[in-house]
């Protein structure tokens, strides 16, 4: 999953990138109103972290824009302003949510998943084929009912595969996915995270799900 965090107090902003990145979320920052619309017109997030009072272009003008140009991502709304006026504001401009600061962490994170699951119209979050079962919002993986270890990165591009189960997902949509517009696209990386994958999902199984369609990219399905 993606996430554009507009922010200008950069402590928070490196704060929340942190603590998101080390829940598997890919997550590119802009740190005034001015970025963030541009990033967020330009780039295909899953959701927007969004703060009210920026620099150059305030948040409610940003998430009006962005409506304006049917622009569907979920936006999560960040505010000191808390109160009744300013959450309706925040809401009428497009915003799907709003979190007053401070905040925990925590709600941050339920907050998230929330609405993620709500974009994805996921009431029922288990995406499987064959023996293989993943919960994305428990972060869990199991072939045959017996749990596999993934890091962050495995795990997203795991996900990232099952929500397109039987079509070819290219190099450049695992990058969008789980990595920040900084990664060096012409990199190996994605290989070699494919490669260990293979080695835990399908190592001493009949069923091989991960395939190389070579020169496009990988898909995850019962057969080639």
């Amino acid at each position: 999953m993606r996430i554009l965090l507009v922010e200008d107090e950069k402590r928070l902003s490196y704060v929340v990138k942190k603590g998101l990145t080390e829940e598997g979320y890919a997550v590119d920052q802009a740190f005034d109103g001015a970025e963030g619309f541009y990033l967020a017109k330009s780039e295909t997030y899953d959701l927007i972290i969004l703060d009210v009072i920026l620099p150059q272009v305030n948040g409610i003008k940003v998430c009006l824009e962005l409506r304006k140009k049917k622009i569907p991502t979920p936006i999560l709304m960040l505010t000191a302003r808390t109160r009744v006026e300013d959450r309706v504001t925040g809401l009428d401009a497009g915003a799907d949510d709003y979190l007053g600061k401070p905040f925990a962490f925590a709600e941050l994170k339920s907050r998230i998943q929330a609405l993620l699951r709500r974009s994805h119209k996921q009431s029922q979050t288990i995406l499987t084929i064959d023996d293989l079962a993943v919960d994305p919002l428990k972060h869990v993986a199991t072939r045959a009912k017996k749990v596999i270890t993934l890091t962050p990165k495995e795990f997203a591009i795991l996900e990232l595969l099952l929500r397109h189960k039987n079509e070819v997902v290219t190099r450049t949509q695992i990058i969008e996915h789980t990595w920040d517009y900084n990664f060096d696209s012409l990199s190996n990386v994605v290989d070699v995270f494919i490669t260990t994958l293979r080695r835990k999902i399908d190592k001493e199984v009949k069923h091989k799900l991960i395939h190389t369609v070579h020169g496009v990219g990988y898909k995850i399905s019962l057969s080639k």
